[in-house]
């Protein structure tokens, strides 16, 4: 292994979130700023929304369901080609 190629790793660095919390974890940067984080994030928190202007959702399900209750497709066998003798 190559010396002196790898950074430094920091043990305690302090992270800080937009939403004004802190924390500490290890990484290569002395400080990091983030927008989103456990305390903030609407999956963690639970305010999650689902924008849906178009009605895809729906659409999508209704496509769905259709191609659950379509019919198999029947396939044609070949007839065999008659050679010359």
């Amino acid at each position: 292994m190559k010396a002196q190629i790898h950074p430094q790793y920091h043990e305690n660095v302090k992270v800080t979130c937009a939403c004004g919390n802190t924390f500490t974890v290890g990484s290569t940067k002395k400080e990091l700023a983030v927008e989103l984080c456990y305390d903030c994030h609407p999956f963690y928190t639970g305010k999650e929304k689902v924008l849906d202007t178009a009605g895809k959702v729906e659409k999508f399900k209704a496509r769905q369901a259709k191609a659950g209750q379509a019919p198999e497709k029947k396939t044609k066998t070949r007839a065999k080609k008659q050679t010359k003798k």
